[in-house]
């Protein structure tokens, strides 16, 4: 399969279950709610050497959040539970608490919950105030501009995981316009996030290394500067390679968010798209390149 002169491998992306959660964040300007959201999701890019995988969820309008101002929405993914209750409680606490004017609420409706804002509440040392409405109970902590405002629990859902694709160009500059142009188009589906730097991952990686504790390592199938040193997974003439790694809410959100990005990265200078897969023992699910550009047309 081609699309626009760019070979689309037959092959696909091998993803895994994770926990899932999404955050709310408002403040009284939507610079502030966007500048918390950010922080709450840094150092989140891969649950291999960070706690979690975090990224934005987009902006959501006053008329749409809890408190009628301004909000960004953050996912959070992690590989357990019990992951997800510290991630959430750090990440609540140092990043959204801190920023001026803030609030911060639970994005979700499933059944699980973690009371990550009950424990945030005790940084009010004694002063907080709560108040339950509409079921849901929330803490008002006071602070130097006011109060910060923060759900009591905050849903945890099943998500999935490790979606791919790995694009080949010419050069990096053609690669990296195509990663960029891919990260920007998936920042547009809802529900699913590119947790790496912009979207972006400049070293696709495998499973193991040679040195013994390191759970991971370049791939280096797909570094143009081993080619004559290893087998090599890039096409003939391709100087650069990046991977686009999502995490969604659900399998379908992983498949639109592949198909949207695989789409826009299309571009002058791109030989090659292609996914990372381990054989099927990684994950259940797998996103056939092929078939998900084909649902498209369906």
């Amino acid at each position: 399969m081609q699309i626009r002169g760019v070979i689309l491998v037959d092959t696909y992306a091998e993803a895994f279950p994770m926990f899932a959660a999404r955050l709310v964040v408002t403040a009284d300007t939507e610079s502030w709610a966007l500048t918390a959201a950010r922080t709450a999701a840094g150092l989140a890019t891969s649950v291999v050497g960070c706690g979690c995988e975090a990224g934005l969820d987009g902006v959501i309008s006053p008329e749409d959040t809890p408190d009628g101002r301004p909000g960004a929405a953050v996912l959070v993914f992690t590989v357990s539970r019990k992951a997800m209750a510290g991630e959430l409680l750090k990440r609540i606490g140092q990043a959204v608490l801190p920023a001026p004017t803030t609030a911060c609420f639970n994005g979700l409706d499933v059944p699980d919950t973690i009371p990550a804002g009950g424990k945030v509440r005790y940084f009010g040392d004694g002063f907080q105030s709560s108040k339950v409405i509409g079921g849901r109970r929330y803490w008002r902590v006071p602070t130097g501009d006011g109060e910060f405002v923060v759900e009591e629990s905050f849903d945890v859902a099943e998500g999935v995981g490790g979606g791919n694709f790995i694009l080949s160009a010419v050069d990096r500059p053609s690669g990296l316009a195509a990663a960029e142009a891919a990260a920007a188009a998936i920042a547009a589906v809802p529900g699913a996030i590119a947790p790496f730097p912009g979207g972006i991952c400049r070293s696709p990686s495998k499973i193991g290394s040679r040195y013994a504790g390191l759970v991971a390592s370049t791939n280096d199938r797909f570094c143009p500067a081993l080619c004559g040193r290893v087998e090599t997974a890039l096409p003939e003439g391709a100087r650069a390679a990046y991977e686009i790694v999502i995490d969604g809410l659900n399998r379908q959100a992983v498949a639109d968010a592949m198909r949207a990005g695989i789409t826009a990265a299309c571009l002058p200078g791109v030989l090659q798209i292609t996914a990372g897969n381990y054989g099927g023992h990684l994950g259940p699910y797998h996103f056939h390149l092929h078939h998900i550009l084909q649902e498209e047309k369906e």
